[in-house]
């Protein structure tokens, strides 16, 4: 019989007790499928959804987040208590990808969205502290920015990249391999029989079913740390790989270095002894000219097959290796994760992808590209000597070309060639005209901030300069668009303060928003969640906003007491009309309303 004590406690102690007992590598976790009957649990899992701007998307079942109830949440815990909760096939939809081709995305029925969502808490609470530090993607705290910085901070030395491709890694996990994983730390059968559930799901494209027997479908709640467990195994592999490769303590000296620095000793030597100020003055400049040939060459020998070093960062399906040491060596080292892919996880590496390159060029990561590059800046130490600050450096560059094919993507430029050279111009978006000023000049904002914030860690983040200024002047013709003027006309009359502003009305209160204007200065430190969606903590599953006021059993519109709906919509500025359940919801500037079953059907009805 399940332990009452248990389900009833706060999602807190409940989240907390698993990861004390996580800390334990030994310990084996029984009876998970329990927590699954804890209350509380699915209302912290409904704000997150809730969160999410796609929550309002319907999935293969026809419903979503909208007329959420305590019943909905009830009638889903009795079908886990028996067992007879079966998940829908995730409705699956196509994203374009850069290279032209498509990503399958799963998107899941709301029930499923919350039970994955309380799946997902009961196993980061079990795995995140048993992660890898070498793995960046969908963790808290970590993101695409960290694992980039990391990889500047660490890759300093690396001769050669390992750029790592798993070829249709989601489409290819081995169902069974993944619950043996599980099974290694979880002890519960009905637990893993969920999971199973979840895997063997299905999906729905163009009206049709369709099994999964491998994989699992991108767009799951649950789907990214369950990718985390699964690839956290070729962290460890990777971690142990480097213990056994890396060799030395120090290279030896290099040759030209050790030569001019014996050179330097003797004439240092030379210089104490001598007496006639011309020598002494011609044995000065030699000295000068020594230090300055030194720092033209590395200190220590890069052909010391003695001294190897392996460097490692993944995010998600992604991951890159830096070496330092032969090329050989870095063929060893490609084709022993591939031995370990194929015959530890059934998964292969892209044999095309998979590319090992020179530090001197670009390798490609999270939309990056990474090179190695001497620095030859120089300081003086304790001794008046000069030095290199660091032999070699790593670069972060966004490329000219993924700046033109996100411009190219949002329809903001044409290309025109003039002598053979490639001109950008600006461009009106005739798709967006008929939209409002407020909706247009949100919609480039968003689209310059998030593309100009993710490159901003860029050591050439300058160049974004050209990204904004395209957008800037495709705002421009845009509007120009819409009211049948010039570019010149729309600045005179939008322009206020310098700055592309839009002036509109809330509430009766005449309020204005300008276009995003500000200088690119590089950033060295990762945004606090920008990358990512960051996973609730195990300190923010406390009583939610939402679930309160469904609790509280009182009608936002009528004030009836009893059992309420919340009705959900995607955007505030979708409120138009004089009803009075919209004017509410946007005096509160909510996008959320609490409704007693009459309000609710009289919504329903267009008659409040």
């Amino acid at each position: 019989m399940d332990n009452v004590r248990d389900i009833m406690r706060s999602p807190e102690r409940v989240l907390n007790s698993l990861n004390e007992h996580s800390k334990d590598s030994s310990y084996k976790f029984e009876r998970l499928y329990r927590i699954l009957f804890n209350e509380e649990l699915f209302y912290v899992a409904y704000q997150k959804i809730a969160s999410n701007g796609g929550s309002t998307t319907k999935g293969s079942d026809g419903r979503s987040i909208d007329e959420m109830s305590l019943a909905r949440i009830e009638t889903l815990i009795a079908s886990l208590k028996d067992e007879s909760y079966q998940p829908h096939p995730s409705r699956r939809v196509h994203i374009p990808k850069k290279n032209g081709k498509t990503r399958p995305l799963g998107i899941p029925a709301f029930e499923d969205k919350l039970v994955q969502e309380v799946v997902r808490m009961i196993l980061e609470a079990i795995y995140e502290g048993h992660f890898e530090t070498t793995s960046h993607g969908f963790r808290p705290k970590r993101s695409c920015h960290t694992a980039l910085l990391h990889i500047q901070k660490t890759f300093s030395g690396a001769k050669w990249f390992i750029e790592g491709d798993i070829k249709g890694f989601f489409d290819n996990i081995d169902h069974d391999v993944l619950v043996g994983i599980l099974r290694e730390r979880i002890s519960d059968d009905r637990f893993i029989r969920l999971i199973r559930k979840f895997l063997k799901a299905g999906y729905v494209e163009d009206w049709t079913f369709h099994n999964t027997y491998s994989g699992m479908p991108q767009g799951g709640i649950v789907s990214p740390i369950l990718a985390n467990i699964y690839l956290d195994k070729l962290d460890k592999y990777v971690k142990e790989y480097i213990r056994h490769f890396d060799m030395g303590t120090k290279r030896r000296p290099g040759k030209e270095s050790n030569d001019l620095a014996n050179e330097r000793k003797r004439t240092v030597r030379k210089l104490k002894k001598v007496k006639d100020g011309t020598e002494k003055a011609a044995l000065v400049a030699r000295l000068k000219a020594i230090e300055q040939e030194r720092a033209a060459f590395p200190s220590g020998d890069e052909m010391d097959g003695s001294y190897r070093r392996l460097k490692y960062i993944r995010y998600a399906d992604d991951f890159i290796l830096g070496v330092i040491g032969s090329k050989e060596d870095a063929l060893r080292i490609k084709e022993d994760i591939k031995s370990f892919l194929s015959e530890s996880l059934a998964l292969e590496l892209s044999e095309e992808k998979t590319l090992i390159t020179h530090t001197g060029k670009s390798a490609k990561f999270l939309g990056y590209e990474i090179t190695v590059t001497r620095n030859n800046h120089q300081r003086r130490d304790v001794q008046g000597r000069l030095r290199r600050t660091y032999g070699k450096r790593v670069r972060l560059n966004v490329s000219m070309a993924t700046l033109r094919d996100k411009l190219l993507e949002y329809g903001a430029m044409e290309i025109k060639l003039r002598n053979g050279k490639e001109i950008w111009k600006p461009k009106c978006r005739s798709g967006l005209i008929f939209n409002d000023d407020l909706e247009i000049l949100d919609r480039y904002n968003r689209e310059t901030v998030g593309f100009c914030n993710y490159y901003l860690i860029a050591n050439n983040c300058v160049v974004l300069h050209n990204f904004r200024y395209i957008m800037e002047y495709s705002m421009y013709k845009t509007f120009a668009g819409k009211y049948r003027s010039t570019v010149r006309k729309i600045n005179k009359k939008y322009r206020l303060n310098k700055l592309f502003t839009v002036k509109y009305e809330q509430q009766g209160v005449i309020k204005s928003r300008t276009f995003y204007k500000t200088s690119f200065k590089r950033r060295t430190t990762a945004f606090n969640g920008s990358c990512d969606i960051e996973p609730y903590s195990i300190a923010d599953v406390s009583r939610t906003n939402l679930t309160d006021r469904l609790k509280a059993e009182k009608c936002e519109l009528c004030g009836a007491t009893g059992k309420l709906i919340m009705h959900h919509v995607r955007n505030l500025k979708d409120l138009k009309g004089k009803e009075s359940w919209k004017r509410l919801m946007s005096a509160r500037k909510r996008k959320t309303i609490a409704l007693c079953p009459s309000c609710h059907r009289l919504r329903h009805l267009g008659k409040v």
